[in-house]
């Protein structure tokens, strides 16, 4: 069993940047490969980025490649978002979640445990 807090969600105006944390419980966090999603009002979730047990290798949605960056530190049972040149359109509310190890790292259905969402909202 995982449990996922996420933090770091605000206000921000176009052209700047977050970082989101999702603190995981569970000794068995290094274990999981981890994924940001989104949803904005209206839409589905949607696939943001994913990384590996170890950290080795990452995915990213086209929409976010060059300004998103994923990261973790099992260490601290962490995993993190940075969110740089913020765009109206990243405007959502943004979860961590623990992979499956089966089925497609974009995959809503692929994930196992989820948090309960931290709203990122950019300003025009």
């Amino acid at each position: 069993q995982v449990q996922l807090l996420e933090s770091g969600g605000g206000l921000v105006q176009a052209g700047g940047s977050l970082r989101l944390s999702c603190a995981a419980s569970g000794r068995t966090f290094s274990s999981y490969a981890m994924g940001w999603f989104r949803q904005a009002p209206g839409k589905e979730r949607a696939f943001v980025a994913h990384i590996t047990w170890m950290g080795g290798i990452t995915y990213y949605a086209d929409s976010v490649k060059g300004r998103f960056a994923i990261s973790r530190d099992n260490a601290k049972n962490t995993v993190y978002l940075q969110m740089n040149s913020l765009k109206p359109e990243d405007t959502a509310v943004y979860y961590c979640a623990a992979y499956r190890s089966s089925g497609s790292y974009y995959r809503v259905s692929s994930y196992d445990y989820w948090g309960q969402g931290t709203q990122v909202t950019v300003s025009s």
